[in-house]
């Protein structure tokens, strides 16, 4: 005779809980939806769906001629080299800032020295900085850049390098502190200088994250490259925009193919770094 087990011993102990938390966050979002003005029902509406099937043809077929290739091609050279070369100027910025404020290679955790109050002083400042820096989106400082120095891709370089800097000193210090601080202790304990217990003790435990988080900035730096080519800062991006507001439908729609090839590209890049380093 088979046994069937009682539907009580299926029972989620935790489901009320479940329940009472999604009842919350509907309770939460939905003013939250109204104060945003999000309504789903006019992506239906006949009138919206004509104007967006008529807004659509206007982008085929796509422009293929050999002198616009040549310009997007150009465009897409300074795209990826404001990307790359705008990660560079971030890891300058972030790697002295990750390690200021990186509470597992500080000297103080193995007790107040004679420079605990400046050590706590500095690490506090420069948090402030971090916070400064990506604290303010990219494309804000690309607009104050383009408004100092004009057109071109210097300024979406300073944008990336600066925004991103930020982003990843509070990254960086956020892996050293979770990762295993054994072995840097040790060797602060044995009278090693920071950077030493960086280079051997932190860092070999944490290299293929820090490594995978910098490919991943590296793509959303080619992202935001290109919107920022929006505000003047050059690239694929100010190229649509120029595209765009001759109402050439077909340039648009070329400069997004190769916008999607780039970001795949990318991508793949960094699966191949990941692969590497796993």
């Amino acid at each position: 005779m088979f046994f069937f087990p009682t539907q009580a011993k299926f029972k989620d102990p935790d489901a009320l809980h479940r329940l009472s938390y999604l009842v919350v966050a509907v309770i939460i979002l939905w003013p939250m939806l109204k104060v945003a003005q999000v309504n789903p029902a006019l992506l239906f509406d006949a009138n919206n769906l004509k104007v967006m099937g008529d807004f659509l043809k206007q982008f085929f077929p796509p422009k293929f001629e050999h002198d616009f290739l040549a310009i997007v091609f150009r465009a897409t050279l300074d795209t990826l080299a404001m990307a790359s070369a705008g990660i560079f100027i971030s890891l300058a910025i972030a790697i002295p800032l990750g390690l200021v404020i990186s509470q597992s290679m500080s000297i103080s955790r193995i007790g107040p020295g004679k420079g605990y109050r400046i050590s706590q002083s500095l690490r506090y400042f420069a948090r402030l900085v971090i916070l400064f820096l990506r604290g303010i989106p990219e494309i804000v400082w690309a607009l104050l850049f383009v408004r100092i120095w004009g057109l071109g891709p210097m300024a979406g370089v300073l944008a990336i390098g600066i925004s991103y800097g930020g982003m990843l000193a509070k990254v960086y210090s956020e892996i050293l502190e979770s990762s295993n601080t054994k072995v840097p202790k040790a060797l602060l304990l044995s009278g090693s200088s920071r950077q030493l217990a960086f280079l051997y003790g932190s860092l070999p435990l944490a290299s293929q994250e820090l490594a995978s988080y910098t490919v991943y900035r590296w793509e959303c730096a080619v992202r935001a490259s290109v919107v920022m080519g929006f505000v003047g800062a050059g690239g694929l991006g100010q190229l649509m925009d120029q595209s765009m507001k001759m109402l050439n439908g077909g340039e648009v729609s070329t400069i997004l193919l190769v916008f999607l090839l780039l970001v795949l590209m990318a991508d793949w890049i960094s699966l191949v770094i990941r692969k590497q380093l796993s």
